[in-house]
């Protein structure tokens, strides 16, 4: 067995990873390989669940399992993120296949899920090398608005995803959760949480439609690969806040934490870095792009773009908590001390400018 940690120190990674001979063990019997043919390496992009690549049996795979808290409730579900997958298998949506999942917390210190290792790239800071840099940027921004609009065309009460996930109500719930959500990770009053949830109650719109929501989707995302010399959406991941509502959620993350030439991506945390590079399409052409693929009205999309810097603020602010109670290693959290503040910031800005 190679069971090669993450180059990090710190208490998170000692912590899950003193567990990594347990683990190899299970994947040893579940997978039905040697022993000594597991390798596990944690991935330290990306800062939510903890993520670790195994090789084993010749195949390689996505293993992910929650962070040490403290944790929201009902956060980090990935066990609810591996049934999502698994009844979106074959449906026509952009996603890894699902391959075996564990609630027992004696294997890996928490409940984890495997699913297929997808080959290509996740596009954080910069394009991959070798190929015409402003088509492969116009490539990915088609490909982010086609891949959404083939999830929000999956056929839901087929697939059975009504028995993970509610049909109705989707934007009084978002309100209340969220809400929820602020009290248990508050570390400090912001007063302007406050505000920005009052604007969004009282200019709450009509709900567009029913379809599967991703909840986080944004272009880090995805994995992209080159496909005849063109940049080409292979998957969509990160599926822990998968539900039913309103599509145009998804659409007002992406367009709310998209950042163009010009702008400061810091305002936005660095969260769509590359996309303020040339050939990136705007906010507004992404969206004109989603209704002309789907047909739908986009016309309340500022109200969606506010609930979701308000919602990834909060959702921020819990990960700030843990870094103060020393529970992560994650060195980016340190940043939301001034990040969280300066999103809703943002947040309230758009609750007093038109859309883009």
């Amino acid at each position: 067995m190679n069971a090669s940690g993450s180059p990090l120190g710190g208490d998170e990674t000692t912590t899950v990873e003193a567990g990594f001979d347990r683990l190899a063990r299970y994947l040893a019997e579940n997978l039905s390989v040697d022993l000594g043919d597991v390798s596990i390496r944690r991935l330290t992009e990306g800062h939510s669940n903890l993520t670790y690549l195994v090789a084993c049996g010749g195949e390689s795979y996505v293993l992910r399992r929650p962070p040490i808290g403290p944790l929201p409730p009902s956060a980090h579900d990935v066990l609810r993120e591996f049934r999502v997958l698994s009844v979106l298998e074959g449906r026509g949506a952009r996603t890894p296949r699902a391959i075996l999942a564990c609630a027992d917390p004696k294997v890996f210190g928490a409940p984890f899920y495997l699913m297929e290792h997808v080959d290509g790239v996740v596009l954080r800071d910069s394009l991959p090398t070798g190929i015409d840099s402003t088509t492969a940027a116009a490539d990915v921004s088609a490909e982010l608005i086609d891949a959404l609009a083939e999830l929000h065309e999956v056929d839901w009460e087929g697939a059975g995803f009504g028995g993970i996930a509610s049909g109705t109500g989707y934007l009084d719930r978002q309100l209340r959760l969220w809400r929820r959500q602020w009290d248990h990770n508050r570390t400090r009053d912001l007063e302007v949480v406050e505000t920005v949830g009052a604007w969004l109650e009282s200019n709450q719109p009509p709900e567009s439609a029913v379809t599967i929501v991703h909840g986080d989707y944004k272009i880090d995302n995805l994995i992209f690969a080159s496909v005849d010399g063109r940049l080409r959406a292979e998957a969509i991941v990160d599926w822990e806040m998968a539900t039913l509502g309103d599509p145009l959620a998804d659409l007002g993350f992406l367009t709310a934490v998209w950042s163009e030439p010009g702008e400061d991506p810091a305002v936005l945390l660095g969260l769509s870095k590359i996309t303020t590079t040339l050939g990136f399409d705007s906010r507004s052409r992404l969206a004109s792009r989603y209704a002309d693929v789907t047909g739908r009205d986009i016309g309340n999309l500022r109200w969606y773009q506010v609930l979701a810097i308000w919602k990834l603020a909060i959702l921020l602010e819990g990960s700030y908590r843990r870094y103060l109670a020393r529970t992560t290693d994650d060195s980016w959290f340190e940043g939301l001390a001034g990040g969280v503040p300066t999103l809703l910031e943002r947040a309230a800005e758009l609750t007093r400018t038109k859309e883009d």
